[in-house]
């Protein structure tokens, strides 16, 4: 089989989008080059990695040479202050890892067409940055489209306050439909309905575990109404959709960085596999 432009779609997913590497190296084993990057949050941050040029094993050192307090750490007063706080994290240690995991600062720079995903916060609209939307710092957009409620405060752009792309599409394949392709192939890490129950009961905050529940519902349902959407829409490519067995409640543990990246090239690899996709050199 041959796909001649292929869109890459990487939803949300937090520490779950080292599978999206490792998802992209079972492509790149297949000699598929993707034409077109759509990403939210952090598979946002991997598809800009990605269109900006970083091979997979490149992709695979950097990202995983992020530990936790490059991306979440504590604001001062947490415990005392509580709600009263406009985030529960510090945004400045994520947006200095992510200038030094992306090698670019404009779309213009990027190799191949990237589109993110934020949403906001004002009117609840979905909104574009670069390729289809709108043109501003890639950063910016990166900031935007991971400012993820209650754990960091919303990014504003030209006085408009925008948060995680993936409160309105956390795999954003109806973005995905809006450009020609020939096939799409989606790397769904975020949360699901279709999650292994946890062995034991996740601990933390119970207003923070409560709100970490009640979003990966609404999420979980979002990413499913997505791909029936993109099953039951005349006229749209072939969509190779990819779910590796991640669990719940690893928004955080950049820890797991291998055994995800790993979750994901297998993962990948069967998907593309059953659909007729060979490995390179294979027969």
């Amino acid at each position: 089989m041959k796909a001649t432009r292929v869109t890459v779609v990487l939803g949300g997913g937090g520490a779950k989008a080292a599978a999206q590497i490792g998802a992209l190296r079972a492509l790149a084993d297949c000699g598929l080059v993707p034409a077109r990057y759509v990403g939210t949050s952090m598979g946002g941050v991997v598809a800009a990695a990605a269109a900006a040029g970083l091979p997979p094993g490149e992709m695979s050192a950097r990202f995983s040479s992020v530990r936790r307090p490059d991306v979440a750490r504590a604001r001062a007063l947490l415990p005392a202050v509580g709600i009263w706080l406009p985030s529960m994290l510090r945004p400045e240690p994520l947006a200095a890892t992510l200038a030094r995991l992306i090698p670019a600062r404009r779309f213009s720079e990027l190799q191949v067409p990237l589109t993110l995903t934020a949403v906001d916060l004002d009117n609840r609209e979905l909104v574009l940055f670069g390729a289809g939307g709108r043109d501003v710092p890639l950063l910016d957009a990166l900031a935007a489209s991971t400012a993820l409620p209650v754990y960091y405060p919303p990014h504003v752009i030209d006085g408009r306050r925008y948060a995680d792309g993936g409160l309105r599409a956390v795999l954003p394949l109806d973005v995905a439909a809006g450009f020609a392709a020939d096939l799409v192939i989606a790397i769904d890490v975020g949360p699901g309905l279709d999650d292994p129950e946890p062995a034991e009961p996740p601990g933390g905050p119970a207003l923070v575990l409560a709100h970490d529940q009640s979003e990966a519902i609404l999420m979980g349902q979002q990413a499913r109404d997505a791909v029936q959407r993109w099953a039951l829409t005349p006229g749209l490519p072939p969509l190779l959709h990819v779910r590796p067995p991640l669990p719940r409640h690893v928004t955080f543990a950049v820890e797991r960085f291998a055994e995800f990246e790993s979750s994901g090239w297998s993962s990948a690899r069967d998907a593309l596999s059953r659909a007729g996709y060979q490995a390179v050199g294979h027969a």
